[in-house]
């Protein structure tokens, strides 16, 4: 599986284990697999320099996820050909987000996940898609002016966001990969309810007992604000896209696929804030997830 030290790779693979279901994770230096599970075994390559044919074709299920940068999906279409060169044909579980599957999203995100899954279909194998709505753990990277400001600054208006977490998005590819549960087509993943931005406020303020508001940035000035950080022009950009895509409704989506394929109800964001409490109050409480 790629991804494997990601914040849902980890959890996947945490997941297959307890499943007793054996797993091999692909890391890019052989220093990474220090931070693999117990008993997971693992080689090492990259999605532009795939393990050798006859190493993939021992699998008869791959886990396709990347992180998102400029150059995915091209990598991802490299590590796609290498398994079809491979000639043995197995079923792939793509990672992908929700909105990829709308031919009028011009988000580049979803566009990089749209051109990987027409070069997917077009290679015959058999391919299950997972689209989740907008990471819970996305809102870790608001912790610090939640904590210290009592705001969440986003250029968000009041569009509402399906927000999955992590774990349940692991599930359902834990599910997917040992072969349980429907296997084919594009499958949504979502939390409970679509919220704004200043509904995770409302439910910050309820959870943890102090009062924190949503201020709407201009995109403009979030722009400045992520350059300012370091973020790369090519992913702001993406991520300002992103945010239109979602102030104009594109992520106002709520399914029960994460209960019809694990049979437990997707996580509610409380039950996540609560988990992630030592993040969002003081440093050093709880280490946030992997990314």
């Amino acid at each position: 599986m790629t991804g494997a030290t990601g914040r849902v790779g980890f959890r996947l693979l945490e997941q297959l284990a307890d499943a007793q279901a054996s797993a091999t994770a692909m890391v890019r230096v052989e220093a990474k697999a220090e931070d693999l599970p117990t008993g997971v075994g693992h080689v090492v390559a990259t999605l532009d320099a795939p393990p050798p044919a006859e190493v993939l074709q021992t699998f008869e299920r791959v886990f396709l996820l990347s992180p998102v940068h400029e150059g995915q999906a091209e990598l991802e279409v490299s590590f796609v050909d290498a398994l079809v060169a491979a000639g043995h044909g197995p079923h792939v579980v793509k990672v992908a987000v929700d909105g990829f599957q709308e031919p009028d999203c011009e988000v580049r995100f979803m566009r990089n996940h749209r051109l990987i899954a027409a070069h997917l279909d077009a290679t015959g194998l058999p391919v299950t898609y997972l689209a989740p709505n907008s990471f819970m753990e996305n809102l870790l990277s608001s912790a610090d002016t939640i904590r210290n400001q009592g705001t969440i600054f986003a250029p968000a208006g009041d569009g509402r966001i399906g927000f999955v977490a992590a774990g349940d998005v692991a599930a359902v590819a834990a599910r997917a990969l040992t072969g349980i549960g429907e296997q084919d087509g594009i499958h949504v993943l979502t939390g409970p309810e679509a919220l704004s931005y200043t509904d995770v406020a409302d439910r910050i303020s309820a959870v943890f007992a102090r009062q924190v508001g949503y201020e709407d940035v201009p995109p403009d000035r979030a722009r400045e604000t992520m350059l300012a950080d370091g973020l790369p022009a090519w992913q702001a950009d993406g991520v300002i896209e992103l945010f239109e895509w979602i102030r104009n409704g594109g992520c106002d989506t709520v399914t029960d696929e994460v209960r019809q394929t694990t049979g437990e109800d997707a996580r509610p964001i409380e039950d996540w804030l609560s988990e992630m409490r030592g993040v969002f109050l003081g440093p050093g409480d709880v280490s946030p997830p992997r990314f």
